[in-house]
């Protein structure tokens, strides 16, 4: 039973969205036009008169561009046991900020979301507090100790979209292997981050030239495949579905591909950081720059954007794991992995990658909506007649700053303060409802 929350206050909106660019290609639509939305639903895609319905909101989106509403399958909500860092509340309100309809929470919280009973406490909460739906992955093992499994079959009838243990990879292939059969039998896929922790060690930031110059301990690229390479084999071996979370390196998008020429059932993702950034930035030994994977080298880069133009990576992941600022606030070295990045994420990969050229608009918008949707068994939002409103109004013209004190966020933790952009967002429609407007937004 797919459970996905979100808070019942709020009226269905009755809107009309003029003028804008509506783009949405998975349903193969590229023009521009007017939508109407009545009590929630798309009710008309074409010129809809002066006014539309009766009561209708008329909003002047010309020049703005209007798309399915995003969906991010890696959401840290610090709920429960750090909403000093996010809660149910702030972290859906930066998700309607950065466009998102739906996002689905990770289960390192405390305690760790290892059985039924924890799902429908949260499930509660984002009924009262969440302005966007809410999906709730499940720990694979209890505690996220790698050692027995949890109830997967509970927290799947309790409505888990996936199972995963998140920054702690099964170690043990028997406890992996299990945990793929009962995933198997759920329905349910294993969302894994893949690193081995022996040849990971202690590193904190990516093995190659700038870390032998910092003198940092280094993670190497084959932390990450070799454990990408095991954990394909027995997804394969046991005809799983299987998700490899934030991807960094080139070496594993050989193995994905190759894996998928055998048949496994295997979706990937990555961040907006890994596809923009270098292990080069971390020179400046600011913390923001510190996650899990690593930034890597421009090669690697450079192979991610490629496989997903290819779509060898199906999904791009916010990987948005909020922090205290005296937790950030210490040497690189002390300093927990994780940033943020619900609200920034369409406005760097369309300045950083569509504005330059290097990926085509409908790969940014379906790796970000209609695949993430579909890897979970999400809803899937599309811009047509008939459905519920899941959008996203964008501002692509003018440039503006990220400023993290304007963040819905509880959390500061962004590798891109002060970086001048493009492609804002304006408004978002989550289940039929306003979620989020920009005050600047004209009426």
């Amino acid at each position: 039973m797919l459970t996905t929350t979100i808070a019942k206050r709020g009226t269905k909106a009755t809107l009309v969205i003029k003028g804008a660019r509506v783009f949405d290609p998975a349903m193969g639509i590229d023009t521009t036009t007017d939508v109407t939305v009545e009590k929630g639903m798309i009710t008309r895609i074409g010129h809809a008169g002066k006014s539309g319905p009766q009561g209708a909101q008329v909003i002047d989106a010309a020049g703005s561009l209007l798309l399915p509403g995003f969906v991010d399958l890696h959401t840290h909500l610090r709920s429960p046991g750090r909403e000093d860092e996010e809660d149910m509340a702030s972290g859906t309100r930066a998700a309607a900020a950065g466009g998102y309809v739906t996002i689905c929470a990770m289960p390192n919280t405390d305690p760790v979301v290892d059985n039924a009973a924890v799902i429908a406490s949260l499930a509660e909460v984002a009924e009262s507090d969440a302005v966007v739906r809410v999906a709730f992955i499940g720990a694979i093992s209890r505690g996220q100790k790698g050692d027995h499994l949890s109830d997967l079959w509970d927290m799947a009838d309790a409505g888990a979209v996936a199972f995963s243990d998140d920054g702690r990879p099964v170690t043990d292939s028997g406890t992996l292997r299990s945990a793929f059969q009962a995933a198997r039998m759920s329905g349910l896929p294993l969302s894994l981050h893949c690193e081995d922790p022996g040849l990971a060690g202690a590193g904190v930031m990516n093995e190659g030239e700038v870390s032998a110059c910092l003198g940092l301990a280094g993670i190497p690229c084959a932390s990450e495949s070799a454990d990408v390479a095991r954990n394909l084999e027995i997804a394969l071996y046991e005809n799983a579905r299987v998700h490899i979370a934030h991807i960094s390196c080139a070496r594993s998008l050989e193995l994905i591909s190759a894996s998928r020429k055998s048949g496994a059932l295997v979706t990937c993702e990555v961040t907006p950081h890994h596809l923009t950034l270098t292990d080069a930035s971390v020179a400046s030994l600011d913390t923001s720059y510190k996650m899990n994977p690593p930034l890597r080298g421009e090669d690697d880069r450079r192979a991610l954007v490629a496989a997903l133009v290819s779509g060898v990576i199906d999904c791009i992941a916010t990987d948005h794991a909020p922090h205290a600022a005296q937790e950030k606030e210490t040497p690189f070295e002390e300093a927990p992995f994780g940033v943020i990045g619900l609200e920034t994420a369409f406005p760097i990969l369309f300045t950083q990658l569509v504005e330059t050229g290097e990926v085509p608009l409908d790969v940014i918008v379906q790796a970000m909506s209609s695949n993430p949707a579909k890897a979970f068994g999400l809803p899937v939002p599309a811009i047509s007649e008939g459905e519920e409103a899941n959008l996203c109004l964008v501002d692509t013209d003018n440039e503006f700053e990220i400023e993290p004190a304007m963040f819905q966020s509880k959390s500061r933790n962004t590798p891109y303060a002060g970086m001048k952009v493009k492609g804002r967002v304006q408004m978002t429609l989550a289940a039929g409802r306003v979620a989020y407007r920009n005050e600047m937004t004209s009426s």
